[in-house]
């Protein structure tokens, strides 16, 4: 018997992270021999863990914010997503010693919303706020669902700008009115569908960074944050009349697609889902 394949999350913080958990079950369920770790690397160290644990013999690992970017640059080989992003979360070490890029991100996200959340994109107003490496990621998922409209707001318009710039064709085959916009935007007042929160305000413990307008009655309301860290915004769009989602579901769709990738082998991500949230919801009634 040789030992299993490693795998890992290399983050900043990265002991909340439940990824170790999901794919240790995605593994159990599907029979592969693998083994999962966390790995904390500082702000300014991610390359140099990154190297540390392939010398370890690790095969493949998954990058949260905020190394996304950096994850994408350090690639010898980006898939098309990453090419678009800029933005990578799923690494994959070749035998010949190459880093093959992707991102699961966007897939996760269009998955939940879709499947899980059974909310229809096509024709929908959405608004995505921030243009970070997660934002980044999702942007091309959520175009090809074809909204009718996709404004992306953050607080620094010139990064929104560039995102958006990079998009023209995919916004145009998809029919979709696409603009960047900066968070205190009179346009964001309109009302949205859906709204997707990818930036850190709740990982910051800040306010939503968007007022109550931006949400018509009934719109779904999605922070990519989960568990302690998103309670905050899922206040918030309940209070205001929203359904309120966390990022459980997200992260539980995008690992399944970084699991097909390293493996070959689609997990069943639906049933790994309800089983985090149950343990997810027995932990915060302690």
């Amino acid at each position: 018997m040789h030992d299993p394949d490693l795998y890992c999350v290399i983050g900043h913080p990265v002991a909340h992270s439940r990824s170790p958990w999901i794919h240790a079950r995605f593994a159990e369920l599907t029979g592969q021999a693998m083994r999962y770790e966390r790995c904390l690397a500082p702000l300014d160290g991610f390359a140099a863990r990154l190297a540390a644990e392939r010398a370890r013999g690790l095969r493949g690992c998954n990058v949260p914010v905020p190394f996304k970017h950096e994850a994408a640059a350090l690639a010898d080989v980006k898939s098309a997503a990453v090419e678009l992003a800029g933005a990578a979360n799923t690494l994959r070490f070749t035998d010949d010693g190459r880093i093959l890029a992707d991102n699961t991100d966007g897939a996760g996200l269009v998955a939940d919303l879709t499947r899980n959340a059974g909310v229809a994109l096509a024709g929908c107003d959405l608004l995505l706020l921030g243009a970070g490496g997660a934002a980044a990621g999702v942007l091309a998922p959520l175009l090809r669902e074809r909204p009718r409209r996709l404004v992306l707001a953050n607080r620094t318009l010139a990064r929104a700008e560039e995102l958006v710039a990079r998009h023209p064709s995919l916004a145009a085959a998809a029919g979709t009115d696409l603009l960047a916009c900066a968070l205190d935007d009179t346009r964001l007042r309109a009302g949205f569908d859906v709204l997707v929160n990818a930036t850190a305000s709740s990982l910051a413990g800040d306010a939503v960074p968007v007022t109550a307008a931006a949400l018509r009655p009934g719109a779904l309301a999605l922070d990519m944050m989960y568990g302690a860290a998103a309670h905050g915004f899922l206040h918030w769009a309940t209070q205001h009349g929203a359904r309120a989602r966390d990022g459980l579901g997200m992260l539980v769709e995008q690992a399944a697609e970084a699991f097909q990738l390293w493996r070959g082998v689609r997990p069943p991500s639906a049933q790994v889902l309800a089983e985090l949230r149950a343990v997810v919801d027995a932990e915060a009634a302690h």
